[in-house]
């Protein structure tokens, strides 16, 4: 009887083991696409390319990034981290100013990390970009690109869309790859509807400002427009409707 009961309890245990681990892991793109909970880029013919920069606001990089747009008539999103936002609230009042959007990276940029902390996280600087613009935060990247169930399901329920980046456009600039590596990763698999993962902050990010200087103008010469990810998320709703 003894031996009946244990055994009735492992298979429980192996149960709930089994149910808790297949919550948590990572369901797949479609998945999520389907659900409206993350987004990686959309189907379109219209030239259209979101750009990112994550891990800002920095005095030098963010500004230099920041005319070079200017310059090119280029909207962009910036996922920035609370506690750099919080100490440079007139770069962050800059970057709405001139239209851009700004999205929640996060407070302090951890790797791993709780969904209980996860929530503490996007509250933390949720307020923080509500109290110098006005306006709370729509999207949230998670750091690294890393997420599982339990942290999308978090981001959903504090009211975020979960942004990544098309596989294909991660310049991966954040490992000083050479401008020419840069350049080449964008420009090669530029595609309608695309999202590029970029860095102003995080340490030297010369390279990244190089690069969009040659960027810019070769994709705008071929006729792309950029765009912020509601932009970019309004042409699909658009594309829907007709």
């Amino acid at each position: 009887m003894k031996s009946l009961v244990w055994k009735i309890g492992l298979f429980i245990i192996l149960i709930f083991c089994i149910a808790y681990a297949s919550s948590a892991m990572d369901k797949g793109r479609p998945y999520y696409e389907k659900r409206g909970y993350v987004l990686w880029d959309i189907q379109t013919e219209e030239k259209i390319i979101a750009l990112t920069f994550d891990d800002g606001p920095h005095s030098t990089y963010t500004t230099q990034i920041l005319d070079l747009l200017a310059q090119y008539n280029a909207k962009a999103t910036f996922f920035v981290i609370g506690e750099r936002a919080e100490n440079m609230p007139d770069l962050i009042l800059k970057l709405g100013q001139e239209g851009h959007e700004i999205a929640n990276h996060t407070y302090t940029h951890p790797y791993k990390i709780t969904p209980e902390k996860l929530e503490d996280e996007l509250k933390k600087t949720n307020e923080i970009i509500h109290d110098i613009t006005g306006t709370y935060p729509l999207y949230y990247r998670p750091v690294g690109g890393t997420y599982d169930d339990r942290i999308i399901n978090t981001a959903v329920e504090n009211g975020y869309r979960v942004v990544m980046w098309s596989w294909h456009q991660d310049t991966e600039d954040w490992k000083s790859p050479g401008v020419d590596k840069i350049v080449s990763t964008v420009l090669s698999g530029a595609k309608p509807g695309n999202i590029v993962l970029f860095h102003d902050a995080g340490g030297d990010r010369s390279q990244t400002v190089k690069a969009l200087e040659e960027i810019l103008p070769k994709l705008q010469a071929q006729g792309y427009e950029f765009v912020t990810i509601s932009e970019l998320l309004e042409i699909t709703s658009m594309s829907l409707k007709n």
